[in-house]
């Protein structure tokens, strides 16, 4: 956009020194609106013919020196010409935007306004009732620029003579009837109210039901968690099933590490959490009287005339024991209403866990050691029985060895059989003489003789032990297997006295033990309820509910509208 050229303002300053003169010149110079104006318009296009220059006073030398005063000469500026310098002045103070004015400039050029400045620009739209910074409806972006003009504004390309007069004659009153744009743009907006008070309306029912749905029970469960509640308190302990070292090959594998005691820390967790504790631990300490207690809160206490399914179910719910096997640690919390009392139940509980793993095995080490000492009696018996019968078959013959005797009556036999054989060579020899001493030969017979009949009686003997039921070889027969039973009753007796002292040294082996690892300690604060957890837990449950009902409205509601 040219800037036009803007005209100077010229003002006379009058004399202070000679105030009559400067009030008969401003008596003198009448200043029209519309002769001002001109004479602006030609000081803005050429300089004057004549005049003082800068304000100054300049005197005619044709003129002649008279004694009555000489008006004064020189620019005066009109009252409107004053006015659209004093608006533009109060629009420039106003602290404007370039982004503004920039937008006041192109509204002023779109309705043909001759601006000379961008501050005019905001200045003659204002004078037309414009607003120059309102932003522009897309629906107006597309309507023809109108061509017509009002009387005394020149077009685009024609030049501008500033300044420009409005025509009196006429009234810039607004019309009663409205234009299509604007009653497009009136609709618009009763349209945009509608939704947004329909908005308000949905937002404000929504808003309502998520207070009376959510929030309402929502603080209900806090009120209960911050005021009625009975405060719990926790004891947590955690022990250890263990076993002895060295219990076999396929255990010893396994030992050191969790799998080797893991099904009886799992049988001992189970019988933990059964009806038999609950109802030891109420024999004992009394389980069921203390959660019956009138200032416990009404979802937590117990009737006093509970049945034990009652009583197992508040048991199950403040008595958790977990298993971990990664571990092979056994974890257990105990909740009551009193510290001291949560510590005694965890206590208790912990001793009935140590009787139940020494009764773990104790069936089977009791079965295996009784039939060990069973097997050991059975083989004494036996080897006692035959001790008796080899003694009995020693004391019917009369004879402890008779294996013995028939051996030594076999070396006598010998004996004078080799004498014999002797007797029998001396005798051819003294024979080959020719003259035989006769004694002598008599003699050797005589021996020989004596010698034959020794060994038959020898040989009668051997064949009476030898023969029939009472010989000495039938005796010998049966004392041998006497011995021979006895020895196996020996090794079967010295073979159950091993497998007894194995079975016991397996049996000390299978022994389990119960090792803790934290003892229960009374707690100082109370545990329970987790006063923020729970009221959390319960809005997020309210909301779910909620979401879930509000979508299943909604699909129930789109299938049956459509």
């Amino acid at each position: 956009m040219t800037t036009k050229p803007k005209a100077k303002k010229f003002r006379i300053r009058r004399n202070p020194a000679t105030p009559d003169k400067a009030s008969d010149t401003a008596r003198a110079v009448p200043a029209p609106a519309a002769d001002s104006s001109a004479s602006a318009a030609s000081a803005s296009t050429s300089p004057p013919a004549a005049g003082p220059q800068n304000g100054s006073p300049q005197a005619d030398p044709n003129a002649p020196q008279a004694d009555a005063r000489a008006p004064l000469t020189g620019q005066v500026s009109s009252a409107r010409e004053t006015k659209l310098e004093t608006d533009i002045d109060a629009i420039r103070k106003e602290g404007l935007t370039g982004r503004q004015l920039r937008m006041a400039r192109r509204v002023a050029q779109k309705n043909g306004l001759p601006a000379t400045s961008d501050f005019d620009a905001v200045r003659l739209l204002r004078e037309k009732g414009i607003d120059p910074f309102k932003r522009a409806n897309m629906l107006e972006l597309v309507v023809p620029h109108n061509k017509a003009r009002p009387d005394g504004i020149p077009k685009p390309g024609d030049p501008v003579h500033l300044p420009q007069t409005v025509p009196a004659a006429k009234t810039n009153l607004p019309s009663t009837e409205l234009s299509p744009a604007e009653r497009r743009n009136r609709e618009i907006r009763e349209i945009q109210r509608d939704i947004a008070a329909r908005r308000r309306r949905k937002l404000t029912l929504l808003l309502g039901r998520l207070a009376f749905f959510v929030m309402l029970p929502t603080i209900i469960t806090g009120y209960f968690f911050y005021a009625v509640a009975t405060p719990m308190y926790a004891t947590k302990s955690e022990f250890l099933v263990l076993k002895a070292d060295g219990a076999g090959a396929v255990s010893g594998l396994l030992s050191g590490t969790q799998f080797a005691t893991s099904q009886d820390s799992i049988a001992v967790q189970g019988f933990l959490q059964s009806k038999v504790a609950m109802l030891r631990l109420d024999d004992d300490i009394g389980f069921t009287s203390h959660f019956a207690q009138g200032w416990i809160d009404p979802i937590q206490r117990l009737e006093p005339d509970a049945t034990n399914e009652e009583a197992y179910k508040v048991y199950s719910r403040n008595v958790k024991i977990g298993y971990d096997p990664t571990e092979g640690v056994v974890r257990m919390e105990v909740s009551a209403a009193d510290p001291e009392v949560s510590a005694e139940f965890s206590r208790r509980l912990i001793s009935y866990a140590q009787e139940e793993v020494n009764s773990l095995s104790e069936q089977k080490r009791a079965d295996q050691v009784g039939e060990a000492e069973a097997a050991l009696e059975l083989a004494e018996g036996k080897r006692r029985t035959a001790q008796e019968r080899l003694v009995h078959l020693q004391q019917k013959g009369m004879v402890l060895d008779p294996e013995g005797v028939i051996v030594s009556l076999r070396s006598q036999i010998n004996t004078f059989e080799i004498q014999l054989q002797q007797k029998e060579l001396e005798l051819a020899a003294l024979l080959d003489n020719a003259r035989p001493n006769r004694a002598k030969v008599d003699g050797t017979t005589a021996d020989i003789s004596r010698l034959n009949g020794v060994i038959q009686r020898l040989n009668n003997r051997m064949t009476d032990a030898s023969a029939g039921e009472n010989s000495l070889a039938n005796h010998r027969v049966q004392i041998q297997m006497a011995q021979a039973d006895l020895a196996t009753r020996d090794l079967m007796l010295q073979s159950a006295l091993q497998q007894v002292e194995s079975t016991r040294m397996e049996a000390n082996r299978q022994v389990r033990y119960l090792t803790t690892a934290v003892a229960p300690v009374a707690s100082e604060e109370a545990t329970y309820p987790r006063k923020f957890e729970n009221t959390i837990l319960a809005f997020l449950i309210f909301s779910g509910i909620y979401l879930m009902c509000s979508l299943t409205a909604s699909i129930l509601r789109e299938q049956v509208s459509s």
